[in-house]
């Protein structure tokens, strides 16, 4: 499986076999100008967004005739089985910012968690849908999402083997989230092994998977 970070809360998932999806796709100059990463040009079998805010459900933007989910339940894409668990992007049940949806992505021996926009600790009852996880793509920045202290509870509560931060401040949003550090440094004080990659892309299987919980920081494509 192959995972490149175009920046945000997007991704590109390529399996062995060919099939790709785009995860939150987001809107290039959106917000006022605030999301400033380059359009994304890739074109996939498949684009799923965990809601439709235009930093993440902006699914018109990808290129040929993909499957298009927003919020979703349940999908089978190539080989990969497609699973959404709602929660809310607020501390509040949804009443601030609406509904988001956890993307559970499972195939090839993996199973893929992407949180999209979570404001909020998960319950017991999420944690046990959830199952599982062995790729977590994390929201850090706080403010419209989980911060930094929340996130690393998530993370303790989900107990992945493999951790790729995302929705933090670069240069390239204009949003008042925070940068990464404040979550690596929680990660580092919990013991967890800690990689800042020059690259946006990896390369991920059974059996090259971290076996004690890792973060990998990808650099934005875009």
């Amino acid at each position: 499986m192959k995972i490149t970070y175009f920046g945000h809360s997007s991704f590109l998932v390529e399996a062995e076999d060919g099939t790709s999806i785009i995860l939150d796709p987001y809107l290039s100059g959106s917000f006022d100008g605030a999301v400033k990463y380059e359009p994304i040009t890739e074109s996939a079998d498949a684009v799923l967004a965990s809601h439709d805010h235009d930093d993440h459900g902006a699914t018109g933007t990808v290129r040929g005739e993909p499957l298009t989910a927003v919020f979703p339940t349940s999908e089978h894409i190539g080989p990969f089985e497609v699973t959404g668990v709602e929660v809310a992007h607020d501390g509040s049940k949804g009443s601030e910012r609406g509904r988001n949806t956890i993307m559970v992505l499972e195939g090839e021996g993996i199973r893929l968690v992407h949180l999209g926009d979570l404001g909020h600790l998960l319950e017991a009852d999420t944690v046990e849908a959830i199952g599982k996880v062995d790729v977590l793509m994390i929201p850090v920045g706080g403010f419209f999402t989980i911060d930094e202290k929340e996130a690393a509870k998530v993370v303790k509560a989900l107990n992945p083997r493999l951790l790729i931060p995302m929705h933090y401040k670069t240069d390239k949003i204009d949003f008042p989230i925070a940068p990464v550090d404040g979550f690596l440094e929680t990660q580092k004080k919990a013991k967890n092994k800690v990689i800042e990659e020059d690259s946006s892309v990896m390369e991920v299987n059974r059996d090259t998977l971290p076996l004690e919980c890792t973060t990998v920081v990808l650099q934005p494509s875009h």
